[in-house]
């Protein structure tokens, strides 16, 4: 199994769907990051990370834990499919064969 090679475009589709699920799990923690970051002083409106992950959900429904992650999907997906593959490519070309 070692020996066997996986062609350069499987590489790349491994790598983007790994960038999908990476952005599909953390992108509602970091929206609740951002809002538990932009509240000011005198309004806050949230007090925890799950308690603006359950507000959001409740006035906005489970689709809105995902407003504006179609930026980020189709930004990363590209950048992991690249990056994955070409450390993969590399990692096999600049690795050393033989005894260490």
């Amino acid at each position: 199994m070692a020996d066997k090679q996986i062609s350069l475009p499987a590489k790349l589709i491994n790598g983007g769907i790994a960038g999908l699920i990476g952005v599909t799990c953390v992108f509602p923690i970091d929206l609740a990051k951002t809002r538990l970051q932009n509240q000011q002083n005198g309004q806050r409106m949230y007090t925890s990370m799950s308690d603006c992950l359950i507000k959001t959900i409740r006035s906005e429904g489970y689709f809105g834990m995902y407003r504006g992650a179609a930026v980020n999907l189709t930004l990363v997906t590209p950048e992991k499919a690249i990056k994955l593959a070409a450390n993969d490519f590399f990692r096999h070309h600049l690795s050393k064969d033989g005894p260490d």
